[in-house]
């Protein structure tokens, strides 16, 4: 009896014992107890298939290393979902929404988004004016990971990425990276939220040896298991075709 987790009730353990799969069943045990989730909020991560989405962009023994607190985030790649689920947010499947439609809406459900996001993650503003001589830009969301020691900076954008957008989140991260990382930081890093976008645009655009921008994919509803295999089989393909 003293093995059980004291945090957990017995939804959540029937939750954990639904899942066959081991790996998978303590990610999730793990995740639960270091944040706390309630059981409501453990389901909604296994309804994303947050293990699933974790694996597109890092391997397994990475994700069970972190989940585990063995290991702590390194690259973007370790740290930013891909694609990200934003159900939570309630917006209509409309062709065309505007931005600041999107960033109301993550304001308004920072909780759920933190939770999205993952671990460590704190907010730190939102619309931040940034002074480049004479000329005034405005970050749309700035956050902090403090297990990662970096700032993340998202711009949101409501089509397919181009090269423009890349462009100035570029000179975002530039400017954070000069006038408001600490010597003791890590690189911040730049996402750039799309509901779209071109792989081999981003590679092009951005140098060879990027750590720092990520172009991530975001949908208003929870994936299905098909979707999430055919991710899965589109980046493995991408693997194999650029060995």
């Amino acid at each position: 009896m003293h093995t059980l987790r004291a945090q957990f009730n017995w939804t959540q353990y029937k939750q954990l014992l639904d899942i066959s799969d081991k790996d998978k069943r303590e990610y999730y045990e793990l995740e639960a107890a270091n944040n706390c989730w309630t059981a409501r909020q453990m389901q909604r991560q296994i309804n994303s298939m947050l293990y699933e989405r974790m694996l597109l962009s890092s391997d397994k023994e990475s994700v069970l290393a972190m989940a585990r607190k063995e290991k702590l985030p390194e690259t973007p790649q370790e740290i930013v979902k891909d694609p990200m689920v934003l159900e939570f947010l309630g917006l209509e499947k409309k062709v065309h929404y505007y931005e600041s439609d999107l960033e109301t809406e993550l304001i308004n459900h920072l909780q759920e988004f933190i939770l999205e996001l993952g671990n460590g993650f704190t907010f730190v503003a939102r619309q931040k004016r940034i002074l480049i001589e004479d000329d005034e830009f405005f970050i749309d969301l700035v956050f902090y990971n403090r297990l990662a020691r970096r700032f993340v900076i998202f711009e949101l954008k409501t089509g397919e990425v181009t090269h423009q957008d890349l462009g100035q989140l570029q000179m975002y991260v530039n400017y954070y990276d000069r006038v408001e990382k600490l010597p003791d930081e890590n690189p911040t890093i730049g996402i750039l939220l799309c509901t779209a976008k071109n792989d081999t645009l981003v590679k092009m655009t951005l140098p060879a040896d990027n750590n720092t921008i990520v172009a991530s994919k975001y949908q208003l509803y929870l994936p299905t298991e098909q979707q999430l295999i055919a991710e899965v089989e589109k980046v493995k393909k991408e693997w194999e075709d650029a060995r």
